[in-house]
């Protein structure tokens, strides 16, 4: 009897021992429908990673896939003169760039949407107004129909996913993505969110382990 109920046990603690590696480590999610998948490294080595793109920052400075291959980083979509919402994200995501202070392995990436008035001067503008650190977090202008793809194709951002869109179809998302060193997305968070902005961050830590 004595054994039996060791053996149940020690069953029981590998278990949870399994469970919590698995609450441990983020899921990858490689289709527009974001359904969460464990893979090991090697299965993930065969999915969906973020396309190459070539985009200008506020700084004037060509920012492509190589500026963040072998980092962990977020991706947003915004436009300078958004009355409310992006307002809400970009100091959102103030709250991720202070908790990553300084950090080499961490960028954020906020891809414009209206990219043929956002100029380089006016995300300048917009950089200086939310105290936003160019050297971590880039502004991204460019073609538009570039960032439209990448957004649609690359990041399945687009909240209208399922309809037939073009670059002629205005984007809009408030979802954050994380990206790890691979550029496979880990996560996928409501901008608009406290909690999800605090889980994004624990996130972010846990890519970091």
């Amino acid at each position: 009897m004595g054994i039996r109920y060791l053996w149940i046990v020690l069953l029981w603690f590998a278990a949870c021992r399994e469970t919590k590696k698995q609450e441990d480590r983020l899921p990858y999610y490689h289709t527009a429908s974001f359904h969460p998948q464990w893979l090991s490294k090697e299965a993930a080595d065969t999915i969906h990673r973020i396309p190459s793109f070539q985009l200008t920052d506020q700084s004037g400075k060509l920012v492509t896939e190589a500026t963040v291959a072998g980092k962990i980083y977020v991706a947003d979509f915004f436009f300078t003169s958004c009355p409310g919402i992006c307002k809400r994200l970009t100091n959102h995501l103030k709250l991720v760039q202070d908790a990553f202070a300084g950090d080499a392995d961490v960028r954020l990436l906020s891809y414009s949407v209206t990219p043929e008035t956002d100029s380089v001067p006016r995300l300048q503008s917009y950089a200086l107004q939310y105290g936003i650190d160019g050297r971590y977090w880039y502004l991204l202008t460019g073609d538009r129909k570039q960032i439209y793809t990448l957004a649609r194709k690359g990041y399945f951002a687009d909240e209208d996913m399922g309809l037939p869109q073009n670059e002629n179809d205005f984007l809009h998302t408030e979802n954050l993505l994380l990206i790890d060193k691979q550029g496979h997305i880990r996560g996928v968070y409501k901008g608009t969110s406290a909690t999800d902005i605090q889980n994004l961050i624990a996130d972010m830590r846990k890519l970091k382990m």
